[in-house]
Parts: C-alpha cells; sequence; structure tokens
C-alpha cells in the first residue's frame, strides 16, 4: 500500500462558546472552515482542483452547522469547485475519523491528495439546542426508549462522576489533573509551541477577530477548584426526559451498587469553545511530484467500543488496539495526546495503561484550552505533530472518548 504522509496541519485559535462572549461565536461555522482551507491552500501553494475530497468532522449537523460544511466550506475558501466534501459525525471523534478516512483513502491508492478536519461552533450549539428544547423538540440518546431499555446512555458529565466513584479516584486527585493542564498550557502559549499553527480569523473586511486562545485560565490553583461546586449534582437527579428516569437512575439501572459521588465541574472538564482545525494529507509520489515535505506517516488506526453507559471509557482499549495494529508497546510512544473530555478520562487512562504523565497531554489538554467536538481531533494529531517536532520524539498516539461509548486512536510517526 501506499504511505499516507501528513504534510501540513493548522487550526483556530479557540474562542469561549457563548454568544455575546466569545469572539468567534458571531460567525459562521462555515467561514471557521474556510479559515483553516485557505490557510493549507496558501502555505502549501496548492492547486485546489488536485485535491480530492475533503473529510470533516461536525457532531452537531443542525442549524448553520449543517448542510454538508465540508462543501459549503471548500466552496467558501475559493476552492476549485471540482473539489468534494463529506461531513462526518462520530461525536467527540469525528476529527481523529476524518482523518483516518483520509488516510485510508491514500494508503489504498484511491486518492492522492485529501484535506481532513473538522469545525465546531459550541456557541451556535448551545443556542440551537436551547430554542429546540423550548418548542418541545426532542432527540438524541433518549428518545429511542427501546435502545435505552437495552443500553442506559446518561449525561457525560454525570458517567465522568460515576467512573470517577467506581475507580476509587478522587475529586483532589481531578483537581490535581486540571491544575496541571492549565499549567502546560500556559508554559505552552508563553514558549509560542502553537504557533506554528494557529492562524488567525479575520472578517469579510480583512479585520483580525482572534489570533490567540481565548478560553485558558492560567491563574488556576488547587484552592479555587477546590472551592467550586461539582456541576452535575443537580443534573444526576433530573429527569433524562419527560416522565423518565433521572440520569443517575439510568446509569445504576446498569450499576445498581453505584452511589455516584459529584466531583467535577468547569475546572476539571473541557472548556465550551469554538473552533476548526485541518489536516493535509498526500500520498508519496503526489508530495515529490508537487515539492510538499512530509512531516508525518500515518502508521495505524483504530476504532473501538465500550460500555455506552458509562460512555467515557473506550480510549485505553482503542489505544492498546492501535499498538498492536502497528507492532508498537506503550514504551515507543513518545507523545501521548488523550483528550481531556473530564480530568477523569485521562486519570483513568493514565492509571489503567501506566503511562508516564510528562508523556501524556504535554502541552495542555482540552480542560484549559477548549473542546470544539468535531474538530479536536484534528487539533490533537496537530498538536501532537509539533511536539514531536519540537522534542524530536517519533512516535505519537492520539485517542479520545466519543459518547455512545466509542473511541477512534491514531498513530503518526515524525519523517
Amino acid at each position: 500500500m501506499s504511505e499516507a504522509y501528513i504534510i501540513d496541519a493548522v487550526r483556530t485559535p479557540r474562542s469561549i462558546g457563548k454568544i455575546g462572549k466569545g469572539a468567534l461565536a458571531h460567525m459562521h461555522p462555515q467561514h471557521l472552515g474556510a479559515t483553516v482551507l485557505r490557510a493549507l491552500k496558501e502555505r502549501n501553494d496548492l492547486t485546489t482542483a488536485d485535491i480530492d475530497d475533503v473529510i470533516w468532522g461536525t457532531s452537531a449537523q443542525f442549524g448553520a452547522q449543517g448542510g454538508d460544511l465540508a462543501r459549503m466550506a471548500a466552496l467558501d475558501a475559493d476552492f476549485d469547485i471540482r473539489v468534494s466534501g463529506v461531513t462526518l459525525d462520530r461525536f467527540c471523534g469525528s476529527g481523529i475519523t476524518a482523518t483516518a478516512l483520509a488516510a485510508a483513502q491514500i494508503k489504498s491508492g484511491a486518492e492522492d491528495l485529501v484535506i481532513a478536519g473538522g469545525t465546531e461552533m459550541m456557541s451556535q450549539v448551545i443556542d440551537y439546542s436551547g430554542k429546540a428544547r423550548q418548542a418541545g423538540l426532542t432527540g438524541g440518546m433518549g428518545s429511542n426508549l427501546r435502545l435505552q431499555e437495552k443500553h442506559p446512555q446518561s449525561n457525560q458529565g454525570v458517567a465522568a462522576d460515576a467512573i470517577a466513584t467506581i475507580e476509587g479516584i478522587t475529586r483532589e486527585d481531578l483537581e490535581a489533573l486540571g491544575v496541571e493542564s492549565q499549567r502546560r498550557a500556559a508554559v505552552a502559549m508563553a514558549e509560542g509551541r502553537f504557533d506554528g499553527s494557529i492562524v488567525p480569523v479575520l472578517d469579510d473586511a480583512g479585520k483580525v477577530v482572534l489570533d490567540h486562545e481565548e478560553y485558558p485560565r492560567p491563574g488556576t490553583t488547587a484552592e479555587t477548584l477546590a472551592a467550586m461546586k461539582p456541576a452535575f449534582e443537580a443534573l444526576a437527579d433530573m429527569p433524562s426526559r419527560e416522565d423518565g428516569p433521572t440520569f443517575r437512575q439510568l446509569i445504576n439501572q446498569r450499576y445498581p451498587d453505584i452511589d455516584i459521588r459529584p466531583m467535577h465541574h468547569v475546572g476539571t472538564s473541557s472548556g465550551v469553545v469554538d473552533g476548526a482545525a485541518a489536516l493535509l494529507l498526500a500520498s508519496g509520489d503526489y508530495a515529490r511530484a508537487h515539492g510538499l515535505k512530509p512531516r508525518a506517516r500515518v502508521v495505524a488506526t483504530a476504532n473501538i467500543g465500550d460500555d455506552p453507559t458509562l460512555m467515557l471509557n473506550a480510549p485505553g482499549p482503542a489505544a492498546r488496539k492501535v499498538l498492536a495494529k502497528a507492532g508498537l508497546t506503550k514504551d515507543d510512544i513518545d507523545v501521548w495526546e488523550v483528550n481531556e473530555a473530564f480530568a477523569v478520562v485521562v486519570e483513568k487512562f493514565i492509571r489503567d495503561l501506566d503511562i508516564d504523565r510528562a508523556r501524556i497531554n504535554i502541552n495542555g489538554g482540552s480542560i484549559a484550552l477548549g473542546h470544539p467536538i468535531g474538530a479536536t481531533g484534528a487539533i490533537l494529531i496537530g498538536t501532537a505533530l509539533d511536539e514531536l517536532e519540537r522534542s524530536g520524539g517519533r512516535y505519537a498516539l492520539i485517542t479520545m472518548c466519543a459518547a455512545g461509548g466509542m473511541a477512534p486512536a491514531i498513530i503518526i510517526e515524525r519523517v
């Protein structure tokens, strides 16, 4: 098979995902997607007619994020009209999945030049979802009652607290990880570790709307987190749907002996933000013929499912699966990126796989920087690649939990 090479990786800064507060919240999601697509074109002097496809991750495909964002963003970026696009949803794992599918197309020889990435504007998703609820519209995991009887699926934050309770992970453990995420992100920003990948978002007049990370709280301490009220304590005892079981009861249907302890809060949960990211992938033949310098190759990809009730435990099994497919061990991995959806996800991953904490989420994670759902996987791959180049490492493994109890994983090798 052909090799699939990563040529470049770009992303927008992440903006606070709240209308009226975040710098990007008033913009169209297609504009954010076009921003990173245009950056790849300009940075690599691409002939866009050569691009075989744009594969994009967007989880909440409704409102302004509906209508095949990949194709519309490519048109908005002034790509050749022959450039097609497809938009997919694996919840939080969408960006990794988009990259894996792009790599598979290239490895199979079916295509030579593909862009993968994602966009999610959580500000607009939250606003749209709130209006839908007010209008009496229902949907999502709780609306299929037959499925809920088979596989009760709760709120992710309540599931995070349940996992911490089961695993004996304390609130102090979670908050220590949250503080460290903020510290590492602050160091990374101060040293300019993200500067090579971040591209500014401009308005139609060419004025800079945002050129820096907006979400981090670098002054976070153990004391400030200890004073925070758990975010999901009240939610746990709210009905999951009208006249339905509470979110706590959904978990207790499968795990009746768990007395869920409320622990996670804003300082130990991923930030709600807006953002987009994109990766340029090419075959070796295309790269050589057009003077593109590969930065990394895609070694292996994997997908796996796990318990949909606890929902967040699949990254560990996904990592083991992709390591086996690559013929590598955990000791071969220099850089680990495991999405900080909630602190317990990373804490459990570290304990289960016995990972050196110094090699995981080296530059902070989504607790400090935010989690624009469909874009995050592409962001993490780019962050891992930047870190391999900065540190001289060889292999990086990137994985993340996704709703429904899933996790994709990918291993890349620095070239």
